[in-house]
């Protein structure tokens, strides 16, 4: 088959690859629609020892599966393989189960392929008439819906009428619409690139702006979708008093938050990783009954073109918050 495999820093190639042969509890999935996250973008960079070259990456995906019972059946792809039985597990936190592995992290290839193999029970069905490129969404987006559940539900008190969310891409804009979904009346999302903040029309409840243009402001509820020093300052900054700050970016450093006023005011910060199963199959089941909105912030180009995907967006070209490739 033909993958795009990360060689080195900065550097991808197009290339055959063996066909992924499925275990006996796995399908073989051919995948029509996979986006690039930014953790991919982190390897490539050279910014994530977890996945080294060569590697195929890609997490994001959705396809047909080929072959079994199943055949022909579209789904979208749970990357999150965890083992079902430990503590985590077992308590529905299986987001944190110990031994979990995702598909382009080892020992597990990517989906920036035209196959891949996965567990039955990560895959969900796609229902006619909802395109597979929406689909391949639904691992993003779940992230940050998987961060407003849990935000939403330790909050100590009911104001929960705004919220900033730090980020225009993918996670900030999957969080923005995921807090509209589940009940927040007015979200900011703040994006300093000029090319995206043209680009983003979310919905009425959303207004789009510049950093500069929230300074002083303060939110019962920020959302972080960055994780710099600089974005977690911003975020501390604009919680009140008793707000919630949920921080999902893994963007780097360890600075930024204010603790003393976070102790002062009594903040709750949350960090929150990917999802659990049930946030999987709710984010789809969100997406697919129109609760998120059009989800047509994306961009599609071939597989074959990925590196040079992966380099427009390391140059800031790309007003779209996900490419998806196909291929």
């Amino acid at each position: 088959m033909k993958a795009l495999v990360y060689t080195g820093l900065e550097e991808l190639e197009f290339r055959d690859v063996a066909d992924p042969t499925p275990a006996d509890d796995h399908h073989l999935i051919r995948i029509d629609s996979v986006g690039i996250c930014g953790s991919d973008l982190h390897a490539y960079l050279g910014h994530d020892d977890r996945r080294p070259a060569p590697l195929i990456l890609g997490h994001e995906g959705a396809g047909k599966i080929v072959g079994g019972p199943r055949d022909g059946e579209r789904v979208t792809i749970n990357p999150l393989v965890t083992c079902g039985t430990c503590p985590a597990c077992v308590s529905g936190r299986d987001n944190l189960c110990a031994t979990r592995q995702i598909i382009s992290m080892p020992p597990r290839e990517g989906a920036f392929a035209q196959y891949v193999t996965m567990p039955g029970r990560n895959l969900v069905t796609v229902p006619d008439g909802f395109s597979l490129e929406k689909a391949s969404l639904a691992e993003p987006v779940a992230v940050s819906w998987h961060a407003i559940r849990l935000g939403l539900h330790s909050m100590a008190d009911d104001r929960r009428d705004t919220a900033l969310v730090i980020g225009g891409g993918a996670i900030g804009v999957a969080a923005a619409i995921s807090l509209i979904a589940q009940g927040v009346r007015d979200v900011t999302l703040v994006e300093p690139n000029s090319i995206r903040r043209s680009y983003l029309n979310l919905n009425e409840n959303c207004n789009v702006v510049a950093p500069e243009d929230v300074e002083g402001q303060i939110f019962d509820i920020t959302v972080d979708g960055v994780g710099y020093d600089a974005t977690r300052a911003a975020a501390s900054a604009a919680t009140r008093p008793g707000g919630l700050l949920l921080h999902i970016g893994l963007g780097g450093g360890a600075a930024g938050l204010d603790i003393r006023r976070i102790t002062l005011q009594e903040i709750t910060v949350i960090g929150t990783y990917t999802y659990t199963a049930q946030d999987f199959r709710d984010t789809c089941a969100a997406m697919f009954d129109g609760r998120l909105g059009a989800l047509d912030w994306t961009e599609t180009r071939p597989l074959a073109e990925g590196a040079a995907a992966f380099a427009d967006i390391r140059a800031g070209r790309v007003p779209a918050p996900k490419i998806i490739l196909k291929p």
